[in-house]
């Protein structure tokens, strides 16, 4: 088992299916995300910024990939819908990415 920690929102998650995508387990958690393109890679609006456990995020995508050589998606930046994970992280939620009807801390 591990856990996501979503900093900024004062929440974490616990993962038991290392298969899915950090956006797919907080979805099933029922935590709002921005995702405008469905979670399927398309856009960057799920941006999730690592705080740490980066050794414990899935390589970067093909989609994530094409985005950084872009220069959309930064160093310590992943996609929610994208990146897996494999033990603990922290994450936050960038400023880009929040929502207003939600709490954010810091």
């Amino acid at each position: 088992m591990a856990r996501i920690v979503i900093k900024n929102l004062g929440k974490s998650i616990e993962v038991v299916d290392f298969s899915k995508s950090i956006l797919t387990h907080a979805m099933e958690a029922r935590l709002d995300w921005m995702h405008a393109c469905g979670g399927k890679g398309n856009c960057t609006t799920c941006k999730a910024v690592m705080l740490s456990g980066e050794e414990n995020f899935s390589d970067l995508t093909k989609a994530e990939l094409r985005y950084k050589k872009q220069g959309l998606l930064y160093e310590g930046e992943r996609l929610a819908c994208q990146a897996k994970i494999s033990g603990d992280v922290t994450v936050a939620i960038p400023e880009e990415g929040k929502l207003p009807h939600l709490k954010y801390i810091g």
